[in-house]
């Protein structure tokens, strides 16, 4: 007789609650009609933590994806109006990619969009349930028990 397999059980919700997050965000990327990829959606977000224009390279290495994938990314989204490619002003061989200001809408409208989805994914929760989900979440993503402000560690 095997033993039950409490890990495997939580790797399975854990997949299926991504692929349902994933599912729930695209519906919501759909209803306000953007245009975007997820993938196109995740470059721009990339994006917008940089302080200055990235080059190419750092968006693959920060995405974790090959340079090719973000050429193609950055095309699409360059051809939609929604990024740029400049020279680099210290060297003119370099090229950067910024953000355009439909680029900034974009992404405003994205953020909304996945902030609709997460309050549809959470809405089953009480304000106790999220702040001890969030607590786990952090624990899963730093490897270290995190403490929130106003929580207390479980």
């Amino acid at each position: 007789m095997t033993a039950p397999d409490p890990d495997g059980a939580l790797a399975e919700q854990l997949l299926r609650l991504t692929r349902r997050v994933h599912r729930i965000q695209k519906h919501h990327l759909e209803r306000r009609e953007l245009g975007i990829t997820p993938a196109q959606s995740r470059l721009l977000r990339t994006l917008a933590h940089y302080g200055s224009p990235p080059r190419m390279a750092d968006l693959a290495e920060r995405l974790e994806v090959v340079p090719r994938a973000v050429t193609t990314l950055v095309d699409a989204l360059e051809t939609s109006g929604k990024v740029r490619r400049v020279p680099d002003q210290a060297n003119r061989r370099v090229i950067r990619i910024e953000l355009t200001d439909d680029g900034r809408t974009a992404l405003s409208e994205l953020r909304h969009a996945r902030r609709s989805a997460a309050e549809e994914i959470l809405a089953p929760l009480t304000a106790g349930q999220r702040a001890v989900l969030g607590q786990l979440l952090d624990t899963l993503v730093d490897g270290t028990a995190v403490v929130r402000p106003g929580t207390e560690p479980r």
